[in-house]
């Protein structure tokens, strides 16, 4: 294995959780044999897209406050192994929470730093 370079949090995702467990083991895995420690952050769950999408937004914000407090806790890039999780992440999130001050600060915080597993691949590595 080589030399850890980098480390990230992987946001599996529900949908990776629920359907395509084997996808998120063959994230770790490659993100692994590149040299980057990965950190599973223990208590997630959904991205809250299908609540938003869904146009249940009380929900989709009480989802994205979650999934910010649990992201918040490391500072390191997060890295998801889903294009539509990752938008959710990085562009719905200050949408949803944009009157929210406290949270939209956050929001912005994690969006800066999350990435779709593909793009933290070719931008990152």
């Amino acid at each position: 294995m080589p030399e850890t370079i980098f480390s990230v949090q992987l946001f599996a995702t529900c949908l990776v959780d629920a359907i395509r467990p084997a996808a998120g083991l063959a994230t770790l895995r490659l993100l692994e044999r590149l040299g980057v420690k990965v950190i599973v952050p223990s208590g997630q769950t959904c991205c809250g897209q299908p609540a938003f999408n869904s146009g249940c937004l009380t929900d989709a914000r009480a989802m994205a406050r979650y999934t910010i407090d649990l992201l918040e806790k490391s500072p390191v890039p997060i890295v998801v192994p889903s294009g539509s999780c990752s938008d959710m992440i990085v562009h719905r999130y200050r949408e949803l929470l944009a009157d929210d001050p406290a949270y939209a600060s956050k929001a912005e915080r994690v969006a800066a730093r999350t990435y779709e597993l593909s793009q933290y691949l070719s931008d990152v590595l």
